[in-house]
């Protein structure tokens, strides 16, 4: 990505960012009491709190260290605060404006006393949502899924896929969650690991320094660990991602198609964000798969899902992805809902099968209210 369009889109980000956290800011300050000690405290420590992320991501490339870490985790948690704080300072708003015209609430609410009892119970009420959301981001499930694929695999009859994405190793998804990840997959028996893109988090250094590869080979499946590339292998350097995650025992399919056991091929291609951070644009679906056998089964993973039409009409049998993360925080949900076909789950298009998985961990707050994280686990039953 060229280094002036970067700038533009870091330049609205942190406008958007920064005027939320204003209006939160200004909007809970009339709220505490003039001349209150706690006033002066609030305003420190919430500018801190806001501005933790973005100087915790930043010193980490420069001196990855405990304080950059504690800066990140502080940050990341705040951007779930962020998000409720805003949603409910808006409510809050809205209700005062139809009660400007209808007068329903009690004047006790508009004293001194009365508004801050409403500002501790919002700060309670956004605390308990990131809490119990803090909870269910750690507690992933597994998904069973029975598919047919109407081909025959050279005599195998079925196989056990074992599927993650965007675990987003790192900072935040350190050695329990990804040990934990480990443990899960190994605990189907798979016949084969697929991993669907953003395995790792943008930056590596996080990941060499807390050897978090060291689990990764410990991944068992008889017919191996494959794995793609996603948008945040891009954003850190892919070239780099991928080293490390081959030296770690998953093979990486970068616009590149395998026979496995003389049965299937999986066609693992490049992120879309290929086209913006390299010179050659990814393969299209037709040069991918010129060549092959077609009475075979394919399996095709492609991290983000665009384009789903597309790999019907090639005679894709089943295509997995994931990078939506189904807005991973309500209601975000709705926005993806909105710019995917499918957000999160299964689709059947013709002979197609089509799978979007939430996601394992998560970009951001190491937050989810809009859904669970899951591995999925998918029997393929073949003709």
């Amino acid at each position: 990505m060229k280094s002036y369009h970067f700038l533009i889109f870091f330049g609205i980000v942190l406008l958007i960012y920064s005027s939320i956290n204003l209006y939160i800011y200004s909007r809970t300050l009339q709220a505490i009491p003039a001349g209150s000690g706690f006033r002066s405290w609030f305003s420190w420590g919430f500018w801190i709190l806001a501005s933790a992320y973005i100087a915790g991501r930043v010193l980490e490339r420069v001196w990855l260290s405990a304080f950059s870490d504690i800066l990140t985790w502080v940050g990341a948690f705040w951007l779930a605060i962020m998000l409720y704080g805003f949603l409910l300072v808006l409510t809050i708003d809205i209700v005062r404006l139809v009660n400007h015209f209808s007068g329903f609430l009690p004047q006790s609410l508009f004293t001194p006393s009365g508004k801050l009892v409403v500002l501790y119970a919002g700060m309670a009420l956004v605390a308990g949502i990131v809490l119990a959301g803090y909870i269910n981001a750690i507690s992933p499930r597994v998904r069973t899924l029975t598919l047919e694929v109407d081909k025959g695999a050279n005599g195998m009859k079925k196989l056990n896929i074992a599927m993650a994405s965007d675990i987003h190793m790192g900072t935040l998804i350190g050695p329990r969650r990804t040990a934990k990840l480990v443990n899960t997959v190994n605990s189907l028996n798979p016949d084969i690991i697929l991993f669907a893109g953003d395995v790792v988090d943008e930056d590596l250094e996080p990941v060499i320094r807390q050897n978090l590869g060291e689990a990764l080979t410990r991944l068992k499946a008889p017919l191996g660990v494959y794995g793609i590339t996603g948008n945040h292998e891009y954003i850190g350097g892919a070239d780099k991602a991928v080293k490390y995650l081959e030296e770690h025992g998953i093979t990486i399919l970068r616009d590149s198609v395998a026979l496995v056991g003389g049965s299937f091929y999986l066609a693992g291609r490049e992120d879309r964000a290929k086209n913006s951070y390299k010179r050659s644009p990814r393969k299209t679906l037709h040069e991918l798969l010129s060549g092959i056998d077609r009475s075979l089964p394919v399996i095709l993973l492609d991290h983000q899902p665009f384009g789903l039409g597309e790999s019907a009409e090639a005679g894709i049998d089943l295509q997995l992805s994931g990078h939506t993360h189904h807005g991973q925080l309500w209601p975000l949900n709705y926005i993806t809902k909105a710019v995917y076909e499918i957000s999160a789950g299964y689709k059947k298009k013709g002979n197609s099968h089509f799978y979007v998985s939430p996601g394992f961990g998560g970009w951001g707050p190491p937050v989810r209210t809009g859904n669970r994280p899951e591995v999925v686990n998918l029997q393929l039953r073949f003709k």
